[in-house]
């Protein structure tokens, strides 16, 4: 695992209260997770360039397909973010801090002149 992988993997264990017999699964969920937002990444993005915000996202995103959510809090430079216990408010948290770095949502326009 990487350095960002590990510390999703923290950050997804407390996230969902995961015990120690589920820290496979968790694992697993953040490495494809690390990998689909590798992927989603604009072109010319490092993981690296994205901070904090990349681990919070994977972390996120893991623990919704785990079905287990419920951040009460938490701040990644200038953006709070607040979910309630529902995935689909863990996935448009991640989506939020992953907004400058990556392809959030199903279409991308970019240089469009209008």
């Amino acid at each position: 695992m990487t350095a960002g992988e590990e510390a999703a993997l923290t950050l997804a264990m407390e996230i969902t209260g995961a015990g120690e017999t589920e820290r496979l699964v968790l694992e697993q969920l953040c490495l494809a997770r690390a990998a689909w937002w590798r992927g989603r990444l604009l072109t010319g993005v490092t993981e690296k360039d994205c901070g904090a915000a990349f681990p919070c996202a994977v972390a996120l995103t893991a623990a919704a397909d785990l079905g287990r959510c419920g951040v009460s809090g938490f701040t990644v430079g200038e953006l709070s973010v607040q979910c309630g216990k529902d995935g689909a408010g863990q996935l448009r948290a991640a989506g939020e801090l992953m907004a400058p770095y990556a392809a959030v949502g199903d279409f991308n326009f970019r240089r469009v002149r209008g």
